[in-house]
């Protein structure tokens, strides 16, 4: 059997320009895509093997030149030149409806002496805007062969692969930029100074400021002109406006446009949907018609799930052994695990319409649309993508935070993401929102769907808040500015978005199931003891729940929780969550379960019927909005925070982060017990 040949290339491009979808269907992975910018914010590998050869796939963040302006753009520039050595060429993505925008990244790597494969994406979106391109034309300028490609439709795939099975890429016969006269001479020294025999890259490490504190001490040598001529910015800035008249010169031949008699979709949409005023109203609109859908569509296979887990809890309690191993099985794996599992439903339908909503477009009006809104407080419209990113998990929303330039703006947008609600919230929200909200409509709108509205704005509302009372001691770096493309809708990938989501919801169970069954282990037998049980006792018989070891330690931090309306239970209960919020819900399944001998009584019911020792409801109106609030606003994540450490390098910011979220939890979550109650 032939063994297969290996080699690395590199899946480059500007943001937004179908680049991951690309990539998914080279290497049939299910990498999240999504219609605007910044989605891939660190580097990807896949693979794919196509006639013997084995093909590394990496898919660089995107990326508007080889200046970065924001980490993921450093992510590109220090891959694409440090590793040059080790890929055999750049697979480059232009987008049809972008050829001017994109060809400028396109001439620099040209210029970096790095052979390519161009591939000219989604070319029926042109022809619908009445834009017509000369491929021959266009390659014959470019001086490469132009393969045009539908990846969402997975058309002209295959003619990637076979390109790079034929070595197919292609260098510059000769350099597309030329050096300003006025820096040549400075050039060429400093290239034979550093040994390098690409000119261009001596121009860039000049640009980049690299160079400049070396270049002193050789600058008499060199008889090196004005040094303000050095400034790096102005060196790109130079740069840029000769590349884009050539690039000018190339397209006048290329491109040919038709009258549009008509409006297209996406102007007429965007009257509405980026609308000062209107584009607000629809955004809220969607929000709630997807908060109602979490509740009504999610019923039944919510229902089916708590039923099998009771199920499963009766029928291992009834045919098991008597003793320990029959009651940690029954009454503490099964009731934990199940307790999160059955958020499932809920989880999953709230990803897949966010993942709809990003595939379409309009995620990205979203953006445009949130510019003026984050302003005052300190942020700008890409600090958008990590905050709804955050409804689904904080930690790849932190990371995504990457696309943002400005330093500040992105410290600041890392520090309050936290606050939006993500999935792991959300099983808390809706057993609590179960427990004291009734079964009522408002205009046919259910009231718990409108409650968790509500926790999602909540989530936003105190973000934006927190933003704009930290940027006052936050140093600023210069006002800035946001500049995007809207790209035009499309439809959605409605099966390839729900695989995505099975996936999603999988790791959600997988990852949380691993969690709790750790914790349903170590409550079990925290709960199953007592301190004063004697040893023979410890084989077989459990001690009374409220003379375990379990209720000593949630009795001993009662005063602490006493105000907020929390008895020992929902203490250990905030324990235990601070490794991750879903946690609650599984603690409370496994005590709930340890308590009553009915394991078919779902776990809401039982909560719903316990009462104080004076008769009153442990779960209360009062004590509901506490909880929901201390969940609303506590950092109760550590993956989270080791992210935030990650992206931040400084334990100053994360402890602040933690003690400012905690802090708050508890004095907000206190006041409103104490008002309800």
């Amino acid at each position: 059997m032939q063994e297969n040949k290996k080699k690395q290339v590199l899946l480059v491009g500007n943001p937004n320009v179908g680049k991951s979808t690309v990539f998914n269907a080279l290497c049939n992975k299910k990498q999240k895509t999504g219609n605007y910018a910044g989605v891939t914010v660190a580097s990807h590998s896949g693979k794919y093997t196509y006639k013997n050869e084995e093909v590394e796939v990496i898919d660089l963040p995107g990326s508007y030149s080889v200046y970065p302006s924001s980490e993921d753009e450093a992510i590109f520039s220090k891959f694409l030149i440090d590793e040059q050595k080790n890929y055999a060429g750049v697979i480059y993505i232009l987008e049809a409806l972008s050829l001017k925008r994109g060809l400028l990244l396109f001439q620099q790597i040209q210029d970096l002496g790095i052979p390519m494969i161009l591939v000219v994406n989604q070319i029926d979106q042109a022809e619908r805007r009445g834009i017509s391109i000369d491929i021959q034309k266009f390659s014959d300028a470019l001086g490469l062969k132009i393969i045009q490609t539908n990846a969402k439709e997975q058309l002209g795939i295959d003619e990637i692969r076979q390109a790079v099975l034929n070595s197919g890429f292609v260098k510059a016969e000769k350099n597309s930029f030329e050096t300003p006269n006025e820096h040549k001479d400075f050039i060429q020294k400093l290239a034979a100074h550093k040994g390098i025999d690409n000119e261009y890259k001596a121009w860039m490490s000049l640009s980049l400021g690299t160079d400049l504190g070396r270049i002193g001490s050789i600058k008499d040598q060199m008889n090196e002109p004005d040094s303000k001529s050095l400034v790096p910015k102005r060196l790109q800035v130079q740069e840029t406006v000769r590349r884009y008249q050539n690039v000018d010169k190339i397209l006048s031949d290329v491109i040919s446009k038709k009258a549009q008699f008509k409006e297209l979709l996406t102007e007429k949409l965007d009257k509405v949907l980026v609308h000062k005023f209107w584009g607000y109203v629809v955004f809220l609109m969607i929000l709630l018609i997807i908060f109602q859908s979490v509740f009504f569509l999610a019923e039944y296979p919510m229902n089916w799930i708590e039923s099998f887990f009771s199920w499963l809890a009766a029928f291992t309690g009834e045919h098991l052994p008597e003793g320990p191993i029959n009651s940690l099985i029954s009454n503490g794996i099964v009731p934990g695990i199940g307790g999160i599992v059955v958020f499932a439903p809920q989880i999953g339908i709230l990803l897949y319409f966010l993942y709809l909503l990003e595939d379409s477009g309009y995620m990205a009006r979203v953006v445009f649309l949130m510019d003026r809104l984050l302003r005052p407080f300190g942020l700008n419209g890409k600090s958008i993508v990590p905050l709804v990113s955050g409804t689904a998990c904080a930690i790849p929303a932190v990371i995504s935070t990457r696309n943002i330039e400005n330093v500040r703006e992105r410290l600041l947008t890392i520090l309050v993401t936290p606050f939006m609600t993500c999935s792991a919230r959300l099983p808390v929200y809706s057993i609590i929102i179960g427990l004291i909200i009734s079964e009522g409509s408002f205009l046919g709108i259910k009231y718990k769907a409108l409650v968790l509205m509500g926790m999602y704005l909540l989530g936003f509302v105190v973000a934006l808040l927190s933003a704009a009372i930290l940027k006052g001691f936050i140093k600023s770096e210069g006002k800035t500015y946001l500049v995007m493309d809207l790209p035009t809708y499309k439809k959605p990938l409605f099966g390839y978005d729900f695989k995505m989501v099975l996936g999603k919801v999988w790791e959600f169970i997988t990852g949380a199931g691993k969690i709790i069954f750790i914790v349903s282990i170590i409550i079990w037998f925290l709960s199953y003891f007592g301190p004063k049980q004697k040893p023979e006792q410890f084989v077989a018989t459990n001690v009374e729940l409220d003379h375990s070891y379990l209720a000593k330690m949630g009795k001993g931090i009662e005063p602490l929780i006493e105000p907020l309306g929390y008895d020992w239970k929902m203490g250990v209960g905030i324990l235990t969550s601070f490794v991750a919020r879903e946690v609650f819900v599984g603690t409370m399944s496994t005590l709930y379960s340890l308590e009553d001998d009915a394991p078919e009584v779902k776990v809401i019911d039982k909560m719903r019927r316990d009462v104080n020792p004076d008769g009153s409801k442990v779960f209360s109106f009062a004590t509901g909005i506490s909880v929901l609030l201390f969940y609303a606003f506590a950092m109760q994540c550590v993956s989270t925070l080791a992210v935030v450490y990650r992206e931040t390098k400084s334990w100053k910011w994360t402890g602040f982060q933690v003690a400012m979220m905690t802090g708050l939890a508890y004095f907000v979550s206190l006041i409103a017990y104490q008002i309800l109650k």
